[in-house]
């Protein structure tokens, strides 16, 4: 006697569940597209916003590794009364006594205005600085030359200028010449050098300076430094921050401010990550806006789609094969976002890094973690749409259909 074999619980091949899933997908484009992009634009912005920030916080660390963080600033403080104080003219000499100090430079502030030429008026000032400077100033503050030369013993005695980037910039000299001349403190001086930007002492930018002894003769300079930088031995910075007031100005120490320039840019580079926060959060809103979107699309598609749930289980799909079709659309529906989503952000990051001169930085958990947050979206959406149709009587649906 023969007996029948018990049936074999019907099952799908993972090949089988992609293909079905697939399908649905196929028959959609523009919607499947348009509920993918909302997916896209909050992973692109999400990848951005991390990449942009880790690409501006390595340019940060490169210029902070090629420029140092050992250079103090020291500059006067006010009195007790509220009047302005001012460094002794002896303060560079007593600071470079320090043993750890590796070299000590200063510049003076000067009530000489600096023109483009002789005729414009004096209150156009365009907000630039004339600064008497020291022969090694570019060597401490780690400046560089754009053209022409720096102030030398001899230059540094007569009617010589350097101008920062910014104030080359706004007196209109595009390369340092023999021929070029400003108008400053009431004679004409020759440009011989144009400064590239200093990242450490800004102030630079906008200033024109001119030698320490033709500031006196020239400019009416008193010899009070009202800015001195120092550089210490990377192992003493701080102790040789504690001490720069004291050696300074050692009767007033009180009315002696010192910083450390490589910490305002660290500062702005804080400032930065908290924007980048924010962004941050109207990212993750944006990808919330799209996985409701995918979730709205796969709801429309088992309504739409009653006969083809209703048909299926007459032909023997279950309720987990049905449920199991629609959760696998709905992940491959978000999955697609997420991966164009990742593209583009990781192309904008790119691009933008590039405008700044920036080394290009996507952190790879960046992108690995958007795809996993597509995933789970995907997944959430697509619960709900999946249950709806898996509890569908195959007889309900093809007649209301």
């Amino acid at each position: 006697m023969n007996r029948s074999s018990p049936l074999s619980p019907s099952r799908l091949l993972p090949t089988d569940v992609l293909r079905v899933g697939a399908s649905g997908l196929r028959t959609r484009p523009l919607r499947v597209f348009l509920s993918a992009l909302g997916i896209a634009i909050g992973i692109a912005a999400m990848v951005c916003v991390v990449g942009i920030a880790d690409s501006g916080r390595e340019n940060l660390d490169r210029q902070l590794e090629a420029l140092g963080t050992n250079l103090l600033r020291v500059s006067p403080g006010q009195k007790f009364s509220g009047e302005q104080s001012h460094l002794p003219a002896e303060s560079v000499a007593m600071i470079g006594r320090i043993s750890p100090v590796r070299s000590v430079t200063a510049t003076a502030r000067l009530t000489a205005p600096v023109y483009r030429s002789d005729q414009i008026p004096a209150a156009h000032t365009g907000n630039l600085t004339v600064f008497a400077a020291r022969t090694d100033l570019l060597g401490t503050v780690g400046a560089a030359l754009h053209s022409g030369a720096w102030l030398n013993e001899a230059t540094a005695r007569y009617p010589a200028v350097v101008l920062g980037a910014r104030a080359a910039g706004r007196l209109g000299v595009a390369r340092a010449t023999p021929q070029v001349q400003v108008w400053l403190a009431g004679r004409w001086f020759t440009v011989v050098g144009v400064l590239a930007p200093v990242p450490l002492a800004p102030e630079l930018d906008f200033a024109a300076l001119i030698g320490w002894r033709a500031a006196m003769d020239y400019a009416g300079f008193d010899g009070y430094p009202t800015t001195i930088y120092t550089r210490a031995r990377d192992d003493a910075v701080l102790a040789v921050q504690a001490v720069l007031a004291r050696t300074a100005n050692p009767e007033h120490p009180n009315e002696v401010e010192v910083s450390r320039p490589s910490d305002a840019l660290v500062a702005k580079q804080a400032a930065g990550t908290t924007l980048s926060g924010l962004l941050l959060g109207l990212g993750a809103v944006a990808l919330l806006v799209g996985g409701v979107g995918v979730a709205n699309t796969m709801v429309i598609s088992v309504l739409e789609r009653r006969a083809e749930i209703g048909l299926r289980r007459s032909l023997g799909a279950t309720r987990g094969h049905i449920r199991l079709q629609f959760l696998t659309e709905s992940l491959l529906l978000s999955g697609l976002g997420g991966i164009g989503g990742t593209l583009l952000g990781i192309a904008v990051t790119a691009g933008y890094a590039a405008y700044q001169s920036w080394p290009a930085v996507v952190p790879p958990w960046a992108s690995l973690g958007g795809l996993l947050a597509t995933l789970i979206i995907g997944t959430f959406a697509g619960i709900y749409p999946a249950q709806r149709a898996a509890r569908a009587s195959p007889t309900e649906a093809i007649a209301a259909s």
